[in-house]
């Protein structure tokens, strides 16, 4: 006497299904299949059978899809190599829908490898059959396996079989006969597999049987709405119903019903919904004749707890005559439902409506508003227009901008461009998050056109980049507008940018920005030249911590619980955000008449890496620069002092980090040092240039 678990192998014939072999290897696909949808506790089940009260257990599966494809050794069923390392089942495992059973495995060394012919089967589970395929053959893939080899066919036919239908009906039923029409003709890809009744007598289902379609007639008599239903839907399971039509169906369906089909179950309507909801038959046609309606129609809808509430699938529409009866307008109007069905279940089986269908997109859905970014662009152009120079037009639509050298003054045989890249760093998370752009766009100009100048070039043109998760029209034009101030000060053309919405990239309310500057020098002019000892090194005030070293600020902030609104002791009337976003200083106008009449041999923009790592970008090896803090003009502005008392900073790493108050330096002789500092608004004398001793610092 056998006590336990059998499954049945069946293959299906043209003379209907047949037994292969009844089995107990819970190791065989055909249960690894099964298993993840098992709801009922398998080992309730096992212990129901040793004890003899399996008639006491209600075993469930969920209403889900499964398949299994088997990874298997190269060269199985024939001869085949054992002891090949398996790869990445650990994340197999954990996608989604995915479980990874082991057959023909061992592990050496604490290393899966192959032990078997069937190595591995990877179980796929969906809400329907392609989604269930679709994870099966995902956690397959991701499995690192070889050699070895797998079917690409499972689910194949299952996927291009028949559209399985039920149809419910109280009456003739005669609105599925264009739909058995079309199916005959293979017209569309369906079976009516079953209909049923709640009338014993119902002509639907001797229409049934002359046609070879199981019909069934299920009594309400006793039994609630909620119970009613629940045989039905267990009847039409058991004939792996896909679609439920109701033609003619004179029941309303319960709320567990409509959950259970929801997106799965349709009905026709003798009106054009929404308008004459709730009414049935001749009533319809009535109404709508006394209304002195001049059309009707019929409508194919979703079922849902709102009777017909739901989704309008299609509508077919006939005019209504001046003489119209209700029931010559019904005779008008019902071979129009057959018709409707025809037409939503063509629907339903090209996945355009229901649980399966296919969602048409757009670029908005995405997250990429095309709309919002045109009109982000005529907002700016006035912004952008306003930093035409000679040479350009600075005008916004064109593929690229343009510019004209010799309109700029440049001979172009002797002109060498100079081009410079930046950003503003984590600069952007404050402005962020005290949510003001106004000066941020001239904190990216600054960082480009100050590295401009310090190759003795005028800056000519720049062109931004503006990536954000949502485009904000607001704050996007807020950023590109202080882009176009920047310019400004700057003296050179906005002539483009580009502006990328990626939602997948940033967060929404998120945004990073990329500026390009080009400038010209004449050939000769170019800098650093003749820097010797005895130079001396000028140095002009920054406006603040400009566009470096903000990661180290934020951390500061974060660790010690400050707010960027709170106010600053140091600054009374000014908070915390607005003395950091304090735009960083343009020193384009100041710095280069000086540049144009020779005056300067070197400039050094102090960015990341402070004083001490970017002079010596313009020294020669043997050179170095004493700077000697005592005789200059130069202390620690108060928001430095703070931020090294407050974050316990050391001096080599305050120096090597922020500006300290220094934001360019320049390298100028001996002769018209003085002069210089004079014309130049509050420029400080920081020291002179001096041999190099072996290896020391280059910066004292």
């Amino acid at each position: 006497k056998f006590v336990g678990i059998l499954f049945a192998g069946f293959i299906l014939t043209k003379s209907g299904p047949v037994v292969l072999e009844f089995n107990v290897r819970f190791g065989d696909p055909e249960t690894e299949v099964l298993l993840p949808l098992l709801e009922t506790d398998l080992y309730e089940i096992l212990m129901a059978c040793c004890n003899g009260r399996l008639d006491e257990i209600k075993i469930k599966f969920e209403d889900m899809s499964a398949a299994t494809v088997v990874i298997a050794s190269k060269g199985y069923p024939q001869s085949y190599s054992k002891g090949f390392a398996i790869e990445k089942l650990e994340e197999a495992s954990k996608l989604e829908g995915v479980t990874v059973y082991h057959a023909g495995t061992q592990y050496i060394d604490d290393q899966c490898k192959s032990n078997g012919g069937r190595v591995l089967s990877v179980t796929g589970v969906g809400k329907d059959l392609t989604t269930a395929l679709r994870n099966a053959y995902k956690g397959l893939n991701s499995i690192e396996f070889s050699p070895s080899h797998h079917r690409k066919d499972i689910g194949a036919k299952a996927l291009n079989a028949p559209l399985r239908i039920a149809v419910l009906a109280s009456g003739n039923g005669t609105a599925m006969g264009p739909l058995l029409e079309a199916i005959r003709d293979k017209k569309i890809n369906a079976e009516v597999v079953a209909i049923i009744s709640n009338k014993k007598c119902a002509p639907a289902l001797e229409k049934a049987e002359n046609l070879g379609i199981k019909g069934f007639y299920i009594s309400s008599k006793g039994k609630s709405r909620e119970e009613y239903d629940s045989v039905v839907t267990e009847q039409m399971r058991d004939f792996g119903v896909q679609l439920v039509l109701m033609v003619g169906y004179m029941r309303i369906a319960s709320r567990q019903f409509c959950k259970d089909w929801a997106g799965r179950c349709m009905n026709v309507h003798p009106s054009l919904l929404p308008d004459f909801a709730g009414a049935m038959d001749l009533d319809v046609h009535s109404q709508v004749i006394e209304a002195k309606r001049s059309e009707s129609g019929c409508t194919v809808h979703f079922v849902t707890e709102v009777v017909d509430g739901g989704e309008i699938i299609v509508q077919k529409r006939a005019p209504v005559g001046a003489d119209e009866t209700p029931v010559s307008l019904k005779n008008k109007i019902q071979p129009l439902e057959g018709e409707a069905f025809v037409e939503a279940v063509r629907l339903f089986i090209e996945k355009k409506i229901g649980p399966g269908a296919k969602k048409s997109f757009s670029y908005k859905d995405a997250g990429v508003d095309i709309t919002a970014g045109n009109d982000l662009v005529e907002r700016i152009k006035p912004a952008c227009k306003s930093t035409k120079r000679p040479g350009c037009e600075a005008d916004l639509g064109g593929f690229g901008g343009l510019f004209d050298l010799a309109a700029a003054g440049f001979d172009s045989s002797e002109t060498i461009l100079i081009g410079a890249t930046d950003g503003v760093g984590t600069k952007l998370k404050v402005a962020q998050a005290v949510r003001n752009h106004s000066g941020i766009g001239i904190d990216l100009v600054a960082m480009c056109v100050n590295d401009l100048i310090v190759a003795g070039g005028e800056p000519l043109f720049f062109l931004d980049y503006y990536a954000t998760g949502k485009l904000s029209i607001d704050d996007a034009a807020s950023v590109i507008e202080s882009i176009a101030d920047g310019c400004k000060i700057a003296n050179c053309g906005l002539i483009g940018g580009e502006t990328a919405e990626m939602p997948s990239m940033y967060k929404s309310g998120d945004y990073d920005l990329a500026g390009f500057a080009v400038g010209a020098v004449k050939r000769g002019d170019v800098l650093p030249r003749g820097v010797s000892v005895g130079d001396v090194v000028l140095g002009l005030p920054s406006s603040g911590m400009h566009s470096n070293g903000f990661s180290l600020v934020r951390k500061i902030f974060e660790s010690e619980g400050i707010d960027y609104n709170d106010f600053a002791a140091f600054d009374k009337g000014r908070t915390f955000g607005e003395i950091l976003l304090e735009p960083t200083k343009i020193y384009v106008k100041e710095v280069m008449p000086l540049i144009k009449e020779g005056k300067v041999k070197a400039l050094a923009h102090i960015t990341g890496g402070g004083l001490v790592e970017n002079i010596p970008r313009v020294l020669a090896k043997d050179q170095s620069v004493h700077i000697n803090v005592a005789e200059s003009d130069w202390s620690l502005p108060p928001l430095f002092r703070w931020l090294k008392e407050i974050g316990m900073l050391g001096q080599e790493e305050l120096l090597r980090t922020l500006n300290c108050g220094i934001g360019l330096v320049l390298i100028v002789s001996k002769d018209v040092a003085k002069e210089i500092a004079c014309q130049l608004n509050e420029c400080m004398t920081l020291g002179v240039i001096t041999q190099r001793n072996n290896d020391e610092a280059q910066v004292i």
